[in-house]
Protein backbone atom coordinates (compact mmCIF):
# COMPACT_ATOMS: atom_id res chain seq x y z
CA UNK A 1 0.00 0.00 0.00
CA UNK A 2 1.34 3.41 -0.91
CA UNK A 3 0.45 6.42 1.15
CA UNK A 4 1.74 9.86 2.03
CA UNK A 5 2.66 10.64 5.63
CA UNK A 6 3.37 13.98 7.21
CA UNK A 7 5.92 13.41 9.95
CA UNK A 8 6.65 15.63 12.90
CA UNK A 9 10.19 17.06 12.76
CA UNK A 10 11.44 15.00 15.71
CA UNK A 11 10.12 11.77 14.17
CA UNK A 12 11.64 12.61 10.79
CA UNK A 13 15.01 13.25 12.46
CA UNK A 14 14.89 9.89 14.28
CA UNK A 15 14.12 8.15 10.99
CA UNK A 16 17.01 9.97 9.29
CA UNK A 17 19.32 8.80 12.07
CA UNK A 18 18.18 5.19 11.67
CA UNK A 19 18.61 5.20 7.89
CA UNK A 20 21.94 7.10 7.92
CA UNK A 21 24.02 3.93 8.17
CA UNK A 22 22.55 2.67 4.91
CA UNK A 23 21.81 -0.73 6.42
CA UNK A 24 18.05 -0.22 6.55
CA UNK A 25 15.68 1.57 4.24
CA UNK A 26 13.17 4.26 5.11
CA UNK A 27 10.39 1.76 4.43
CA UNK A 28 11.87 -0.79 6.86
CA UNK A 29 12.32 1.79 9.64
CA UNK A 30 8.78 3.15 9.30
CA UNK A 31 7.17 -0.32 9.10
CA UNK A 32 9.12 -1.62 12.11
CA UNK A 33 8.28 1.48 14.14
CA UNK A 34 4.60 1.20 13.33
CA UNK A 35 4.58 -2.53 14.17
CA UNK A 36 6.20 -1.91 17.54
CA UNK A 37 3.85 0.94 18.35
CA UNK A 38 0.77 -1.04 17.41
CA UNK A 39 1.93 -4.11 19.36
CA UNK A 40 2.50 -1.94 22.46
CA UNK A 41 -1.05 -0.70 22.21
CA UNK A 42 -2.33 -4.29 22.05
CA UNK A 43 -0.19 -5.29 25.04
CA UNK A 44 -1.62 -2.49 27.18
CA UNK A 45 -5.18 -3.55 26.35
CA UNK A 46 -4.94 -6.48 28.78
CA UNK A 47 -7.35 -7.08 31.60
CA UNK A 48 -6.45 -4.72 34.47
CA UNK A 49 -4.69 -6.12 37.51
CA UNK A 50 -7.01 -6.49 40.49
CA UNK A 51 -5.89 -6.51 44.11
CA UNK A 52 -7.82 -8.85 46.35
CA UNK A 53 -7.84 -7.42 49.85
CA UNK A 54 -7.66 -9.58 52.94
CA UNK A 55 -8.21 -8.83 56.59
CA UNK A 56 -5.21 -8.45 58.86
CA UNK A 57 -4.56 -7.55 62.47
CA UNK A 58 -1.76 -5.21 61.39
CA UNK A 59 -2.34 -1.63 60.34
CA UNK A 60 -0.88 -0.33 57.08
CA UNK A 61 2.73 0.75 57.51
CA UNK A 62 3.56 -1.73 60.29
CA UNK A 63 6.67 -3.69 59.37
CA UNK A 64 6.31 -7.08 61.04
CA UNK A 65 10.03 -7.70 60.68
CA UNK A 66 10.77 -4.75 62.96
CA UNK A 67 8.27 -5.51 65.72
CA UNK A 68 11.00 -7.02 67.97
CA UNK A 69 13.11 -3.91 67.50
CA UNK A 70 10.16 -1.73 68.47
CA UNK A 71 9.55 -3.80 71.62
CA UNK A 72 13.23 -3.44 72.58
CA UNK A 73 13.07 0.34 72.09
CA UNK A 74 9.89 0.61 74.19
CA UNK A 75 11.51 -1.49 76.94
CA UNK A 76 14.56 0.78 76.91
CA UNK A 77 12.36 3.88 77.16
CA UNK A 78 10.37 2.35 80.03
CA UNK A 79 13.60 1.48 81.84
CA UNK A 80 14.95 5.01 81.31
CA UNK A 81 11.72 6.51 82.64
CA UNK A 82 11.77 4.22 85.68
CA UNK A 83 15.35 5.11 86.54
CA UNK A 84 14.66 8.85 86.22
CA UNK A 85 16.82 9.50 83.15
CA UNK A 86 15.61 12.04 80.62
CA UNK A 87 14.81 10.96 77.07
CA UNK A 88 16.83 12.45 74.24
Amino acid sequence: MRTTLTLDPDVAERIRQETASGRVSLKQVVNEGLRRGLMMKEATARKPFRVRPHSSDYQPGVDRAKLSQMVDELDALAFADASGKKRA
